[in-house]
């Protein structure tokens, strides 16, 4: 925290007697348009017309100078960043001293202050552009400084708890932001897991801000307020500059912009990345950025466009291909690393980077340096997105799915592509027939049909290998229609050497004859249902659960229903239950803090598939961290979904059970305690204070009250307030922005612990 005397120089300056003063009970409306302007004039605070939607409007603070044109008046703060309302909407100061915009097209409150109970006595809009609600003491109580939205004005101040975030395309908000961090790195970032700027950070004592000053430089200061990092503008203390704003652009690069007297627009003077194509995901998720002949950055898209799009471009590679796959050359490209950035790096030569890549089933795509360090590059995620240039020696090597039916040969048009028009030797004569071409490419249509056949030849010979093998190992082991292994008891006690190896109630520890290990679940209470001692509504049930497959979900593996006992028989995690790591002192200080957060993610992704994309609905039921397993990489496998529906018909539960548990879960992985009473601790101060010792304070306060946020909406008594699980899902990813939550009932009183019985 800054000293307290230095934070009231910087954060509540005492009004002056020049600046108008705006009662309590003033109102704006959409449709009068009327502004509250500050008493130099340049700033006025009004509603304006959104460019895409010319029927919604947004309020905020704009320059408003005369020696501005209309044009150029750029919106500089927003209220609710991206909100938006109708033409008969207003803006209104009420009585209680609260900021109040009325949505009259939905009939609700849009966005609002929050300052009716502090005790606020008029409002003001600033010469700097500020615009603030005040005491009768003339003290701020509130200010639009302190809530940025993707702009900074000369002298104001951004902390590391504040976030510019660039504005969104088609009124939907963006995934670039700019903020600093604890250790003082000015960070430009794409959601919340990709940096694609960043500065060195300094020798200096914290805490750390950022400022933007009147002469065109952007300072990060330390704790005392002396600067340790500056960049200038070009024009830096050109006297004749009249107005200065720092803004991040909706291409996500962060700008700063000057307007001269003898000039009539703005002029970028400085920013963050020369190269726009260093910008991460420019091009979108699967393009290739490039510059064009007029310098400008252009995109491409390598694998076609998306139907009656002319900027979405079509993912490379689907997961699982049904008749193998190979490798795109993509030359002179270098692909960034991608979100999430899952890359693998090895120093091999570039032939061994494409097969290592085409390989690993979990690779999309790999980079070679070819620089002399020979370094390879491999990717694990869906997303491509990279820059192209003549200049760059890197290749870049794209895995795409075989198709047997119709393939693209290399060099040939994606259908999504236009042919260019044919050109010929002189106008109006024919194009002269030329027999040797014709005969080279019916050779090669030949040669390229003769290896797709051998190429499948080839596989059809592997894959009935393997499945002889597999039958010859397995022996015993029949695999069923849903790909499961029916086993007998006598085979259930084999594998788990008759039980002897314990990892819990009813669960043991079991190897199948191909070495694999596995986890064997006895459903006790089962043998006294009378309608299941028939098998006949276990097996249906079973038959659901057999084809359900997500990374964060322990494979089902097999089952046995062959006497009045049931087992089911999982996938083994080798760093065994969350539960296990959370709990134990020693193993909890390695649950960092991203570890934390990509567990929680991980549990919500496989809760929403479970929700959302099975054939049927499958509710948990009895989801706690003692059921969540981590693999050999730490990553999330929700085992034991579904048991619930084996003692009864129907899905076993409701999703809003599922989301309250979660909630709960987040809670106890992110403050390390039981949830009971985190709502008052947290409503107290920041996120940071609250969340896990163990972790020695390193983590990212941003994604932390995103978590909790999230958390406490999960856990609201009211089910119908309760979001659902691929919202949560996105929330956690930070695609998706999460209001803050209602307290619990009886304002703040402390949650109860719930008592979760082992199934």
């Amino acid at each position: 925290m800054l000293p307290a005397v230095v934070v009231l120089v910087i954060f509540f300056p005492t009004l002056s007697s020049a600046t108008s003063r705006i009662p309590l009970g003033s109102k704006l409306t959409a449709a009068k348009g009327n502004h509250w302007v500050s008493a130099n004039g340049r700033f006025a605070l009004g509603f304006f017309n959104l460019s895409d939607r010319p029927d919604r409007y947004g309020v905020g603070i704009q320059f408003n100078s005369p020696s501005i044109p209309a044009s150029e008046r750029t919106v500089v703060w927003a209220a609710g960043a991206d909100v938006s309302v109708g033409v008969n909407s207003y803006l209104l100061l009420t009585e209680a001293g609260e900021l109040v915009l009325f949505d009259s097209s939905e009939g609700i409150i849009a966005w609002t202050s929050n300052t009716s109970h502090s005790a606020v006595s008029s409002g003001e809009l600033l010469d700097d552009g500020n615009f603030v609600l005040v005491n009768k003491n003339h003290g701020i109580v509130w200010q639009s400084f302190d809530t940025p939205s993707d702009t900074l004005l000369p002298g104001q101040i951004l902390t590391s708890s504040q976030t510019l975030r660039a504005a969104g395309r088609n009124s939907v908000a963006s995934y670039y932001t700019f903020s600093i961090d604890a250790d003082g790195r000015m960070k430009l970032r794409w959601e919340t897991n990709v940096t694609y700027w960043k500065t060195e950070a300094p020798h200096a004592e914290p805490p750390f801000v950022a400022m933007f000053t009147n002469d065109g430089s952007l300072q990060l200061l330390d704790r005392s307020l002396t600067p340790v990092w500056s960049t200038f503008g070009d024009d830096h203390g050109d006297s004749s500059v009249v107005f200065r704003f720092i803004r991040l652009d909706v291409d996500g690069n962060l700008r700063m912009y000057s307007l001269t007297r003898r000039s009539s627009s703005w002029t970028s003077v400085w920013q963050a990345l020369q190269n726009q194509c260093d910008v991460f995901a420019t091009c979108g998720l699967h393009g290739l950025c490039f510059f064009n002949t007029s310098s400008m950055a252009s995109c491409k898209c390598p694998f076609g466009e998306a139907p009656g799009s002319s900027s979405t471009c079509l993912a490379p590679y689907r997961k699982n291909c049904g008749h193998g796959a190979t490798m795109v050359i993509l030359k002179h490209t270098f692909l960034y690393g991608v979100y999430p950035p899952e890359e693998a790096s090895t120093r091999v030569s570039m032939e061994e980077c494409r097969r290592s890549c085409l390989k690993d089933p979990y690779c999309t795509s790999a980079t070679s340096t070819n620089d002399g360090e020979a370094w390879c590059l491999m990717k694990r995620t869906p997303f491509i997105t990279g820059y192209q240039d003549p200049s760059l020696s890197s290749l870049s090597f794209v895995k795409i799915c075989l198709d047997p039916v119709a393939v693209i040969l290399p060099g040939s048009r994606s259908r999504s592509s236009s042919p260019s028009p044919p050109s010929s030797p002189a106008s109006g004569a024919p194009r002269p027939l030329c027999t040797s071409c014709l005969a080279a490419a019916a050779s090669a249509a030949f040669f390229a049909l003769f290896l797709i056949q051998l190429g499948l030849a080839v596989w059809f010979m592997r894959r009935r290998r393997r499945a002889a093998e597999t039958s010859r190992a397995s022996l015993k082991l029949r695999v069923g229609s849903v790909g499961l292994i029916p086993l007998s008891l006598s085979e259930i006690r084999s594998l788990s050497s008759d039980f002897k190896h314990r990892l819990g109630p009813n669960t043991y520890r079991g190897v199948l004859p191909d070495k694999k290990a596995v986890v064997i679940r006895e459903l006790k209470d089962l043998a006294e249902s009378s309608e299941t001692v028939d098998g006949r509504h276990f097996q249906r049930w079973i038959s659901i659960l057999g084809v359900v497959h997500h990374r964060n979900l322990a494979k089902l593996e097999g089952y046995c229903c062959k006497s009045e006992r049931r087992f089911l028989v999982y996938e083994s995690a080798k760093n065994g239950s969350v539960d296990r790591w959370r709990t134990d002192p020693r193993l909890s200080r390695k649950l960092t803090w991203d570890r934390r957060m990509e567990i929680c993610r991980g549990v919500a992704r496989a809760l929403s598939y479970l929700h959302l994309e099975c054939r049927e609905f499958i509710s948990h039921g009895n989801l706690s961290w003692s059921n969540v397993l981590l693999d050999g990489d730490m990553e999330a496998k929700v085992t034991d979904y579904g048991l619930c529906a084996l003692r009864r018909r129907g899905s076993g539960g409701a999703a809003e059970e599922d989301v309250a548990r979660f909630g709960e879960m987040v809670l106890m992985l992110v403050t390390g305690k039981e949830p009971c009473s985190v709502y008052e601790e947290w409503a107290k101060g920041l996120a940071e204070d609250v969340v896990d010792s163990a972790m020695g304070g390193r983590m990212d306060p941003q994604e932390a009250e995103r978590a909790l946020r999230v958390a406490f909406w999960c856990i609201q008594p009211d089910e119908r307030l309760r979001p659902a699980m691929g919202e949560v899902a996105k929330v956690l990813d930070g695609s998706l922005p999460v209001d803050p939550p209602p307290p619990p009932p009886a304002q703040h009183q402390q949650l109860e612990c719930p008592t979760v019985v082992p199934f």
